[in-house]
């Protein structure tokens, strides 16, 4: 029952009217020749199977939106609540489960749970917001985080050329003000790249290709949307 239900699931396609939204893998860079000879540097983003997991309506949910997961899990890997929520998609649960908002329930009447999406709704030419969780680079100090120049490289400057220096000023105001430039957690933050131009869709290799760099590291999960503020 449940392999007739996921064969089912896979050979019902549909995409995202309106703003729409899909989700890939960023596999790396290369380039590829405009018409006119120019190299353009590109990014590489596998769509992988975007499986329709929950359809969420106004007068229910109080909002329009599109649950879709992505990387499906094993079953030994799941839980009970996880089997419960995905079961009407056909799988037994994924590693990331995303919204996508529409503007009315209009927007998303043709979907249904255990649905695939595709990237038809997006062509070359197209301009695109790209989303994705920056590189995490650990706990760094000032120069690196923030571009500080660093302390005296000569004259008696002893082990203080990479310190942040002086932080608060004497006995007035007598604290460090909140959001003061300081050594911490940098990077593996929500990144998003707005109007980056699609160059390529195949949509029988399942890949889209985006001038530009793409935030995160490879085999990043890379969420693609249409631009919101199209460039005029």
């Amino acid at each position: 029952m449940e392999q007739n239900t996921e064969t089912q699931a896979t050979a019902n396609t549909a995409t995202l009217s309106g703003r729409g939204g899909i989700l890939g893998v960023k596999t790396g860079m290369t380039q590829v020749y405009s018409e006119d000879g120019r190299a353009l540097a590109v990014t590489v983003v596998e769509i992988k199977k975007n499986t329709v997991t929950q359809v969420k309506k106004a007068d229910k949910h109080g909002y329009s939106a599109v649950q879709v997961g992505f990387l499906p899990k094993k079953e030994n890997r799941v839980n009970s609540a996880e089997k419960g929520h995905f079961k009407k998609s056909g799988q037994p649960g994924f590693y990331h489960a995303q919204e996508f908002r529409a503007a009315d329930d209009q927007a998303i009447a043709s979907l249904s749970e255990g649905q695939e999406l595709t990237a038809e709704f997006l062509k070359a030419g197209d301009l695109v917001d790209v989303s994705a969780v920056s590189k995490g680079k650990g706990f760094q100090g000032v120069m690196k985080r923030y571009h500080y120049a660093g302390g005296f490289k000569s004259h008696g400057a002893s082990v203080s050329h990479r310190q942040i220096g002086s932080i608060g000023n004497r006995a007035d105001p007598g604290k460090v003000f909140k959001g003061k430039k300081m050594p911490g957690h940098m990077g593996h933050k929500k990144v998003s790249i707005l109007n980056l131009k699609v160059v390529r869709v195949d949509l029988e290799k399942g890949i889209v290709l985006v001038h530009g760099s793409v935030p995160g590291p490879i085999s990043g999960i890379v969420t693609i949307r249409k631009a919101v503020k199209a460039e005029v």
